[in-house]
């Protein structure tokens, strides 16, 4: 009978998994894989088998569960759905939890079949009923506690991205009211230091405010909305706002004017923002007194515009380990967001090093052809 087989070679069917687990690429936690799970399996299969012998066979059910599982709870869907659980806090995959159970049935014929056991047809069918059973059980434990600790880290991510963003706004506004409160006072005037610092508070609220909103829109993943987007219109509304924080750094912007008729499809709210975004970093990192560029060309089918700075350099002499680093949440300089909303508009954003001198931000976007 299987169940007197199975209870007389447990250890070495054990065994047996545990070595075709090792010739598996898996994390090295084989031990604490099969604590819980395997051998409590098999437990629960030679239980049930033996119960399948007794007058009530019936009750069998309430270790193994039904044909096709249920929504009943059992002995083995619990251990197995807590196992699934594990294999994911070790590190594995789906996909080794289904081997576990696939290497003991493996295990369980070939071994049979060098004992020569007599096994019976309802046998194997009770084991791939349990099979069956706990594995569809420990994947939707392992599934269910992945969804939620993405959900946990998820939710951790966006609380310190608002407080972030919460502290960036009340920095921002607390300054502004400041500046406001002595200018009104009349100790001060507008063309001052004080108002000065009321321009960077401004100009720093409406750049957190168009990044903030960027971000949320790429993250939700929502479509561009797409239009004609004439480029010498739109650098000349940018270079507008662009040159009043310029002064406000203590920096210079030279623009250079997109050619007459220059124009490209895609979301003008996300471009802008990835184009305000690279102008502020450039005015922020910039040199003291130096200038920042912004030109437009094009190349065929291609529109670049192009954003430079003063700021001396990379240390390390590679920008395009910028973007590479810029990764959600820990992004402070908002490349990150820059990049998506510059891909949302099928273009791309590349950064290059000028070594002693600064660095250039380009935005590649295929050109409208009318």
């Amino acid at each position: 009978m299987l169940h007197e087989f199975l209870t007389a070679n447990r250890a070495e069917l054990i065994e047996r998994c545990v070595l075709k687990v090792a010739r598996r690429p898996a994390p090295a936690q084989t031990h604490g894989q099969f604590e819980h799970g395997i051998p409590q399996f098999l437990d629960q299969l030679i239980k049930t088998l033996r119960m399948e012998r007794m007058a009530d066979p019936e009750h069998s059910l309430e270790v193994s569960g039904p044909p096709g599982g249920g929504p009943l709870p059992s002995e083995m869907g619990t251990t197995a759905a807590r196992h699934g659980v594990e294999l994911l806090a070790q590190g594995f995959t789906v996909d080794q939890v289904v081997h576990d159970y696939g290497d003991l049935c493996q295990a369980i014929t070939e071994l049979a079949f060098e004992r020569a056991a007599p096994l019976q047809v309802e046998e194997f069918r009770t084991l791939n009923r349990c099979l069956d059973n706990a594995i569809g059980r420990a994947v939707s434990g392992f599934a269910g506690e992945r969804d939620r600790l993405e959900s946990e880290r998820g939710a951790r991510a966006l609380d310190e991205r608002l407080a972030l963003l919460a502290r960036e706004l009340r920095g921002l506004v607390h300054t502004a009211n400041v500046a406001l409160s002595a200018i009104k006072a009349g100790n001060v005037g507008l063309s001052g230091a004080t108002g000065a610092v009321l321009d960077r508070s401004l100009i720093g609220l409406r750049h957190v405010i168009d990044r903030s909103l960027a971000d949320v829109r790429v993250a939700a993943g929502t479509p561009p909305r797409r239009e004609l987007i004439s480029l010498p219109e739109l650098i000349g509304e940018l270079q507008a706002v662009a040159a009043l924080e310029a002064r406000a750094r203590g920096c210079r912007l030279v623009a250079g004017a997109a050619g007459i008729g220059l124009a490209v499809q895609g979301d003008r709210e996300l471009l802008t923002a990835a184009i305000g975004n690279l102008l502020h970093n450039a005015f922020t990192f910039t040199e003291h007194a130096s200038e920042v560029s912004l030109a437009v060309c094009s190349r065929e089918d291609r529109v670049l515009i192009e954003v430079a700075d003063h700021c001396g350099g990379l240390p390390y002499g590679d920008a395009e380990s910028l973007l590479a680093s810029a990764q959600g949440e820990t992004d402070t300089s908002g490349l990150a967001i820059c990049r998506r909303a510059v891909e949302s508009n099928d273009g791309f954003l590349r950064a290059r090093d000028v070594p002693g001198t600064g660095c250039v931000f380009t935005i590649d976007l295929p050109r409208h052809s009318f």
